[in-house]
């Protein structure tokens, strides 16, 4: 049997046994995490088998799977929290407003099209209320290996909640947005959100210059 036909067997048995059904003593079988399985190392099994996962309630309530989009080979990756309400409806990155902006700052201020970045999310399947933590932790082994496998020069993060998770400190967002960091030893940017500066938008002047940092550092990577 496959890791993913046991995943599907596993959600499968716990749909039943919260209809009431009892088919075992009290076990933990749904596992939120996927430490224990060997993800492969090719970005089309990936995208598979995160299309197929059945690891947290968000499976239950998406439209559409936003694996990640753009150029497998990108020097620089834009990882955001989740995907917008436009995108899961619509089932690819960069809809709706957010989106828009979003494309403008990436080929405006960048100067390059945003099909030569990679772009993915922290969770892959939109959340019907809030993202949680166990959300987040249910697809950080799916994030991980995409960063392994698209190996960028730079990451950049959207927003203080992806920020907050990958560093666990949500503290320190606004010191540190717009500086040069590490995340496992690739170079990290922080910025705002496109939703964010929707809400916000004194703040594009700040996420301007922020955007011009990243081009600096993306020109000396070259």
């Amino acid at each position: 049997m496959t890791n993913l036909a046991k995943q599907k067997l596993l959600y499968n048995l716990h749909t039943l046994k919260s209809m009431g059904y009892n088919y075992h003593k009290a076990l933990d079988l749904i596992p939120f995490d996927i430490k224990n399985i060997k993800l492969p190392d090719n970005l089309f099994a990936l995208k598979s088998n995160v299309e197929n996962c059945y690891l947290c309630e968000l499976s239950k309530t998406r439209k559409n799977v936003l694996f990640g989009m753009g150029n497998l080979k990108a020097k620089v990756m834009f990882i955001c929290d989740e995907p917008s309400n436009s995108e899961d409806e619509l089932g690819f990155f960069y809809a709706g407003k957010s989106g828009e902006l979003l494309s403008n700052m990436i080929e405006n201020v960048l100067k390059i099209k945003k099909e030569e970045v990679y772009i993915t999310s922290l969770v892959k399947c939109k959340s019907s209320n809030s993202l949680n933590k166990s959300h987040v932790e249910s697809c950080n082994d799916y994030l991980q290996k995409q960063i392994e496998l698209i190996k960028p020069n730079l990451i950049v993060t959207l927003g203080e909640n992806t920020y907050a998770y990958l560093f666990n400190d949500s503290a320190k967002f606004s010191q540190n947005r717009g500086k040069e960091l590490f995340f496992s030893n690739t170079k990290l940017v922080p910025t705002f959100s496109a939703s964010h500066l929707l809400r916000n938008p004194s703040s594009k002047k700040d996420a301007y210059y922020d955007m011009i940092r990243i081009k600096n550092i993306m020109e000396l990577e070259n």
